[in-house]
């Protein structure tokens, strides 16, 4: 096995690195980051995709709103159940074996979904063979999740971490604009709705080989170190770790309450599309895009930051940004409205992430750093399945509207409340 590249020696020349342009796009300088980064985005363009075009066809076969957060909620919530066993195989398996193995299956169950679509079997077993796939796409995903996590600050020096975080952000909400963008497109050019999903899904599934690619091309390789003890102890272990330091328990905590709360409104935006602003399809893709872009905006303020101090503080406050600008989007009378809301609420919700996960992967030691990372990874992905059944419940008596309204003013009282106790996320 070859031995770990050194990132130091592909660092950045400090003329270049001191031009705007240098300190935003940074850790594209490093070979192994660029190849992994277009690779992801891909394969991420081509998840968004998918993702679009699902939630757009079970609210058409159900005309059903909590097939949407049933969704959700299956294709993540197999977080909460692996993702600890995931973190503990990173710190012992090779990392990118683990991804091979990650992106091979989920290619295999997005054409799957392909064929059935293409076969159009009876309603309920479509809609249910949908959400299956949903779940064991979810369930591999919760193996993959903390080995890409934990690989990335072995792509670049620490000092370009939070830039490399940043970059890696921005590539998956790119990709959730061009996935989201041209979602609309085979519905437009195939008039049969079933066939254009089947393209969606089948055009999901090919993207998988540009990350497999990727990987092969690395010349980067995780060799573990020789590790004592069964997986449940190195499992506890990690929670350990986590739990003793408040820094890295608060931001677990943050992480959680801002997909659990935050993330809703994303969900639910086909709703808005269909039911309340009227626009179907085309605005459902328009507000995943326009959501989308937003994120990569926020994610291009972050990596234009560099490793600034107190990025706590900032978290927090951007924090109170988001929840606000949910309230705002909530409110919003018409997508006059609605469309630079969402994306203002997307910028917010993008630097939060972004300085939330820069500054738990420089908390950490990477012979922890699998085990903590899908610890964080676990409250991060897992409050919004949790967060999508509450919403799809509480749906079913209170008004949409009012329902995300109210997370996002206790987004805003949960970060306020940080902010002013002794916690010390502002401080790092």
């Amino acid at each position: 096995m070859k031995p770990a590249a050194d990132p130091e020696a592909t660092a950045v020349p400090e003329a270049e690195a001191n031009s705007p342009l240098g300190r935003l796009f940074r850790a594209f300088a490093y070979r192994d980051f660029r190849l992994l980064w277009f690779g992801a985005f891909t394969s991420s363009s081509g998840t968004w995709l998918q993702e679009t075009a699902l939630h757009w066809l079970l609210l058409q076969l159900t005309n059903d709103a909590r097939y949407l957060g049933l969704n959700a909620f299956l294709s993540t919530a197999p977080i909460l159940l692996f993702t600890l066993v995931g973190g503990v195989l990173a710190d012992r398996v090779d990392r990118r074996r683990i991804l091979l193995t990650s992106q091979f299956l989920q290619l295999g169950f997005a054409l799957t979904l392909s064929v059935l679509a293409l076969v159009q079997p009876p309603t309920v077993l479509l809609v249910t063979s949908a959400l299956m796939l949903s779940f064991m796409t979810g369930s591999v995903q919760a193996f993959g999740g903390p080995a890409y996590q934990s690989l990335i600050p072995m792509l670049v020096a620490k000092g370009d971490l939070p830039n490399a975080i940043a970059l890696n952000s921005i590539q998956f909400q790119l990709a959730r604009v061009v996935g989201a963008t041209t979602a609309s497109f085979p519905f437009v050019i195939f008039a049969d709705q079933m066939l254009a999903a089947s393209v969606s899904f089948g055009v999901n599934g090919l993207s998988f080989i540009a990350v497999i690619f990727a990987l092969h091309a690395l010349s980067v390789r995780h060799i573990p170190r020789t590790v004592t003890g069964d997986l449940r102890s190195q499992m506890r272990e990690g929670l350990t770790f986590v739990w003793r330091k408040e820094g890295l328990r608060s931001l677990t905590f943050l992480a959680f309450a801002s997909t659990f709360l935050g993330l809703q409104v994303t969900t639910f935006l086909a709703v808005f599309a269909k039911d309340i602003f009227l626009t179907g399809a085309k605005g459902n893709s328009i507000l995943a895009a326009i959501s989308g872009a937003g994120a990569v905006t926020g994610a291009l303020i972050v990596a234009g930051m560099g490793n600034i101090r107190r990025k706590g503080r900032y978290a927090l406050l951007m924090q109170i940004g988001f929840g606000l600008s949910i309230v705002g989007f909530t409110l919003s009378p018409s997508t006059h409205f609605a469309y630079p809301i969402l994306f203002i609420a997307s910028i917010f919700m993008m630097c939060v992430f972004s300085l939330t996960t820069s500054l738990v992967q420089l908390l950490v030691t990477d012979e922890m750093r699998g085990r903590v990372t899908s610890i964080f990874v676990v409250a991060f992905r897992g409050g919004m399945p949790i967060g999508s059944l509450f919403t799809a419940f509480l749906v079913e008596y209170i008004p949409l509207r009012q329902v995300l309204l109210g997370e996002g003013l206790l987004l805003c009282l949960l970060a306020a409340g940080f902010l002013f106790s002794r916690s010390q996320v502002k401080d790092h």
